[in-house]
């Protein structure tokens, strides 16, 4: 009985030591949290400090993403400038510098598009670097699939080899889903689109998309009666299909406009858990594909 107690107590704490050192990853939004467990598989632990139906711009840092991030092994973010109004304090309250193996950002893998020639706060919510909403192409998710992998195995030696294997097995799923994903969406090629906000820049370029107006008179500005009514004039001269918007933005001026311009108001997952069916990476492609071919018929 005796020895029978002694083994079971070895076992439990064999098992709380596995547990105690699995990777500890900070994920600032869901697409780096679902990728991550992609590629981490029962090796990690994720946190993510965001929801798809929150602005990933403006988050609080509580006191709760605070601790988190300061038990973290590795922090991964967007970058680009997504979370500065947030990330940096979190980081400065823990200690850990944006910089080195403990801290990754997915931009890094990333050719970034809409880079501005002139950066000037006055032009509203511009990004200096480029656009960071990169996760809207899924090819730029498999470029930061590789360069996270390989962080992973530098933060965990120990695993290295099982990220790498998880990586490739991933790959060579995703690669097939792109393809699935641009044979369906070939019907989108030179649709014209509104967007609510400059979010879907590399949507838009994938699928062959393009951009009629945006909603927002700069940047990160909420639309005004005025400027929807300049979109509104200028839709009369140029028919579009649909107004574009995510699932953490009102619906009350895609709507506004659908209604006036006779078009769909479409709104997308933009990331994971935007939608019920974007329960992961490939159910958020899945879905994005989805709801713009139903609104072009």
């Amino acid at each position: 009985m005796a020895f029978t107690s002694r083994l079971v107590a070895t076992l439990a704490l064999l098992l709380a030591a596995g547990a105690a050192h699995a990777l500890s990853i900070f994920a600032t939004v869901p697409e780096w949290g679902a990728l991550a467990q992609e590629l981490g598989g029962d090796k990690v632990k994720v946190y993510v400090a965001t929801t798809a139906l929150q602005d990933p711009h403006r988050i609080e840092a509580r006191p709760s993403l605070i601790a988190r991030a300061r038990s973290a092994d590795l922090v991964v973010a967007t970058g680009a400038e997504l979370e500065v109004g947030w990330l940096p304090l979190v980081l400065q309250q823990v200690g850990k510098p944006a910089s080195g193996p403990g801290y990754f950002e997915a931009t890094s893998a990333v050719p970034l598009l809409d880079k501005p020639a002139h950066f000037d706060r006055a032009e509203g919510d511009v990004h200096p670097f480029g656009d960071p909403h990169i996760q809207t192409d899924p090819r730029n998710i498999a470029r930061v699939a590789t360069a996270l992998a390989q962080r992973m195995g530098e933060v965990d030696r120990a695993n290295a080899a099982f990220y790498a294997q998880r990586e490739k097995d991933f790959s060579a799923r995703w690669n097939a889903a792109i393809a699935k994903w641009e044979q369906q969406a070939a019907p989108l090629k030179g649709v014209s689109v509104v967007v609510q906000h400059k979010g879907f820049t590399y949507l838009e370029r994938w699928l062959g998309l393009r951009e009629a107006a945006s909603l927002e008179p700069k940047p990160g500005i909420e639309p005004t009666a005025a400027h929807l009514a300049e979109v509104l004039a200028q839709l009369g001269r140029e028919p579009v299909k649909m107004v574009l918007r995510a699932a953490y933005q009102s619906d009350q001026a895609s709507l506004w406009l659908a209604e006036r311009a006779h078009m769909k108001a479409v709104m997308l997952p933009f990331t994971v858990g935007g939608t019920p069916a974007a329960k992961d990476l490939f159910g958020l492609f899945d879905d994005t594909v989805q709801r713009l071919l139903q609104a072009a018929q």
